[in-house]
């Protein structure tokens, strides 16, 4: 049976129908990182949003009101990453596609359903071009992509983006390196990142969809997770890609683990830890005040 997937307490919940087991995403767990930067650059951006529109919010208050021009600083970062998002979101779709087998990225026309369409969004289409070069360059062979990472002994879930099948072969200081001619078959667990850099958590991400107890494919076929030979993230940008090896080993994994347990303290456990007052006290309310 396929699994499907639920939000609860704004965290991702995978859900076997037929077991009704449900386990915390990969994605929501990592979320449990301290992000102590995040303030900053959310002041930042609201910041630079202010000088940048000064004329438009002097003329906002003076239509709208002080609120209006407030709640329009305030989400500042929350609208900017909404459309990173979305464009992330749409950026895997095309790749998707495209490993697949769909080159081009065909759409099919909505007025003529037996039409294919080979447009494309302006702002997508040199992720497109950058995934066509990656793949024309290194020319990997798709295993699988988006199925379900799933752990009954952690009790984590989530979608990985792709297992891949790649040629390697090693410089002379044992660097590795795309070879697709001659080099070496390795099969790779992968990752598209559309973000301005690539992360350490990467590497919690990958190490967790690794170390799984099996796949699920859409339908709800399971299957072993396979010895992975490495793990590997694509960066890629509207203006560069490239291919880099990352660390997903049993090492990295603990510490994915421990975000794991953490993510228990702060959904569930940390709320049963303060116990009734024993006693409490406070400003003494006379019987005057109380008949007032």
């Amino acid at each position: 049976m396929a699994i499907r997937t639920v939000r609860k307490g704004g965290s991702r919940f995978y859900v076997n129908p037929e077991t009704r087991i449900s386990y915390p995403g990969v994605t929501s767990i990592l979320g449990m990182q301290p992000k102590t930067f995040l303030g900053y650059w959310r002041s930042k951006m609201t910041a630079e949003l202010a000088v940048k529109s000064f004329p438009f919010l002097q003329e906002m208050v003076e239509t709208a009101g002080e609120e209006a021009a407030v709640a329009y600083l305030k989400g500042a970062a929350d609208r900017y990453t909404k459309a990173r998002a979305s464009i992330g979101s749409e950026a895997h779709d095309i790749f998707e596609r495209i490993i697949r087998g769909d080159t081009y990225y065909t759409k099919r026309d909505p007025f003529e359903p037996t039409r294919f369409l080979n447009s494309l969004r302006k702002d997508l289409e040199p992720y497109r071009a950058n995934f066509i070069e990656f793949m024309e360059m290194v020319q990997p062979e798709m295993v699988s992509a988006e199925d379900i990472a799933w752990s009954d002994t952690h009790q984590y879930a989530g979608s990985y983006d792709v297992i891949l099948r790649v040629r390697l072969s090693k410089d002379a200081k044992g660097n590795l390196y795309a070879d697709p001619v001659n080099g070496a078959w390795y099969l790779i667990i992968g990752d598209w990142k559309t973000s301005k850099d690539t992360y350490p958590d990467v590497a919690l991400q990958m190490s967790a969809y690794a170390h799984a107890d099996k796949l699920i494919a859409p339908d709800g076929t399971e299957r072993p997770v396979p010895e992975f030979d490495g793990a590997a993230v694509l960066h890629i940008t509207d203006t560069k890609w490239s291919f880099k090896p990352v660390d997903a080993g049993a090492d990295v994994f603990q510490y994915f683990l421990a975000l794991r347990k953490y993510f228990d303290w702060d959904r569930e456990v940390s709320k049963t830890v303060i116990g009734r007052p024993l006693a409490q006290g406070g400003r003494l309310t006379t019987g005057t005040e109380r008949r007032k």
